[in-house]
Formats: C-alpha cells, structure tokens, sequence
C-alpha cells in the first residue's frame, strides 16, 4: 500500500510542477505581472545589486528552459501513470532475485586429533636470551 502511495504523490508532484513550470513562465495569474518583473526578484536584484539578474531571467531563453524542465517534468509524470503497476512492483522488491539459503555439504567427519598429533610448541627459551634477541628495550615499571 505504502509503495502505491509513494508513486502516486511522485505523479502528482511530476505534474503539479510540470505544470507551473511550463506555463508560469508565460502566463500571469491572478494578476501577479510579468515574470521579469515580480517583486521578489526585484527585490533580490536589488540587494545583490546584478540589476542584469533581472534582464537575464525575463528574456526569452530563460522562459524557454524553465519550460523545457516543466516539460520534461509533464514527461515523467505520463511515463509513470503508464507504467504504474510496474513501478509499485520494483518498490515492493519484486524484481529482487528470490533469496535462496546456501545448501551447507559436510564432508565426512574426521576424528578429532588426539595428544601425540596437536603441534608442540618450540622449547621454551630463558627470558634474558629472549630479551636480547628482540631488539626492543624493555623497561621495567613501578610494580617491578
């Protein structure tokens, strides 16, 4: 359920900003004026003092590129009302490889070594033979 969800509102996002970013540019709703000349970007234009900003945003190549992306965003959109069932379909892990547990093979057990065939360890050496053969000094603490 949470997975249908999720690609509903990612297609209700895809279009709501699809369609304010290609018609916006071009149409002025509610009265609000001109792209080129709403207030806030006077209002940045002004406080960053590059009045270019302004002339830079109203020309046409900008309205046409904010278009393209509110067009591109309409794309995504229709691409994901057609291919609905199999997006919520991979959110879900259903394209995931089926987990298959690893088959252990025992081999056949082996009796267990007994005392005359452990390794013995190398004759113990006298603590000063040691010492002088590891090359790093070996100071000695307050307990010693």
């Amino acid at each position: 359920m949470a997975s249908r969800l999720t690609v509903i509102f990612y297609i209700l996002l895809c279009l709501e900003a699809g369609l304010f970013l290609t018609l916006l540019p071009w149409w002025q709703p509610w009265g609000m004026g001109d792209w080129g000349d709403n207030f806030f970007l006077v209002m940045v234009a002004q406080k960053t003092g590059f009045i270019g900003l302004q002339h830079a945003v109203a020309s046409g190549w900008v309205r046409g590129a904010v278009t393209g992306v509110g067009l591109l965003n309409l794309a995504m959109a229709f691409w994901e009302m057609f291919h609905f069932n199999e997006t919520v379909r991979k959110l879900q892990g259903a394209d995931a490889q089926p987990y298959k547990p690893q088959v252990e093979t025992r081999v056949a057990a082996q009796p267990l070594p007994t005392a005359d065939t452990l390794p013995t360890p190398p004759p113990a050496q006298d603590v000063q033979s040691a010492r002088a053969t590891d090359h790093v000094p070996h100071h000695s603490g307050r307990n010693e």
